[in-house]
């Protein structure tokens, strides 16, 4: 349906005479940008009225289009090697929202969408017991995992590195060093990153009876919840857990989680090889294992700046084993 010439020749003659009129009461053009910019919609001069045939024909078109624009969630699943996988949410058209916000623009521009998330029927909660190394690969983020049961010289160059890049990791901490070193780990929580489980005192679980695991769990989970923490991960030290660790962790609300790349800093590597362990090693969901070294100290800037030229988010583990999309991972829609 074509749009009369003076439909079209009113709209751009009330158009120019708004600007005119605003120009003249706020000063300048750039006030107006300004205006602009500040709105939440595409800004319009006039309330563009339809009747009621081309209402119905509006929600028509979005209605038939709207299929083009889906895209099915993934479910968590268990893999072979990997074992707990996180579902990835799809996405699809909100009809509604679309319709009332196309109903603002005028017609013949191009339609655009407004979208929503659509979550997986089998999510990672839904698994039962099984450790986790990785996020879904369908998602382009890496988390950054930081032990710290010690390296406290180190953590103030670590979260400046981080906060520079607008980072945040997930530092998760010894149960004694929380102890000790509750200001750090304040100043580490006020600094918007997220603080996880790391056991109490940094022994090899597998070897543990369930008590006593029960016990290493338990008491660093009451010192995060003490600083309000609303732990949801738990890392046995250095990777030592059987199944019986997962049941208890699970048992308090967590999930047991590993790693996809370790650098290795506690080996005191030169910064350059913890870069390339990191870069040369990187997939969609990986989880990149630190701890406060000087090694990872004098890395953490060039990694950050070489993940990000290979077009990753970082996040914090939740964010990365989350089924949250990424919105720029879906292609050839307009998203608002």
């Amino acid at each position: 349906m074509k749009i009369h010439w003076w439909k079209r020749a009113s709209f751009i003659v009330a158009s120019t005479l708004a600007l005119v009129v605003f120009i003249k009461m706020n000063g300048t053009m750039s006030s107006f940008i300004n205006h602009v910019q500040e709105q939440d919609a595409v800004y319009t001069f006039m309330q563009v009225n339809r009747s009621e045939a081309e209402k119905k024909e509006l929600y028509a078109q979005i209605e038939a289009e709207a299929g083009n624009h889906k895209v099915e969630p993934i479910n968590a699943r268990i893999d072979r090697v990997f074992h707990a996988i996180p579902g990835y949410n799809g996405v699809e058209v909100d009809i509604e929202k679309t319709y009332e916000y196309n109903l603002q623009m005028v017609r013949g521009e191009k339609l655009r969408f407004i979208y929503k998330n659509t979550e997986p029927s089998i999510k990672l909660e839904d698994l039962g017991n099984h450790q986790i190394y990785k996020g879904n690969p369908n998602k382009k983020m890496i988390g950054f995992m930081i032990n710290v049961a010690w390296g406290n010289e180190y953590l103030d160059s670590i979260l400046n590195s981080l906060e520079q890049e607008q980072i945040h990791a997930t530092f998760f901490l010894d149960g004694t060093w929380l102890r000790d070193n509750k200001d750090l780990a304040i100043k580490i929580q006020n600094a918007g990153h997220e603080l996880s489980n790391h056991a109490y005192s940094h022994p090899n679980m597998a070897n543990l009876s369930r008590y006593e695991q029960e016990k290493q769990i338990t008491r660093t989970e009451q010192l995060l919840k003490e600083l309000n923490v609303n732990n949801k991960w738990f890392a046995p030290p250095s990777g030592s857990f059987n199944q019986t660790t997962i049941q208890v962790a699970r048992d308090q609300g967590l999930l047991t989680v590993l790693w996809t790349i370790d650098t290795i800093d506690w080996k005191k590597p030169p910064a350059s090889l913890v870069v390339s362990r990191v870069t040369t090693k990187l997939e969609p969901g990986a989880l990149i294992l630190m701890h406060p070294t000087i090694s990872t100290a004098s890395a953490l800037p060039e990694m950050i700046k070489k993940i990000k030229a290979q077009g990753y988010t970082i996040g914090t583990v939740s964010d990365t084993l989350s089924s949250e999309r990424l919105q720029d991972t879906v292609e050839g829609v307009d998203i608002f």
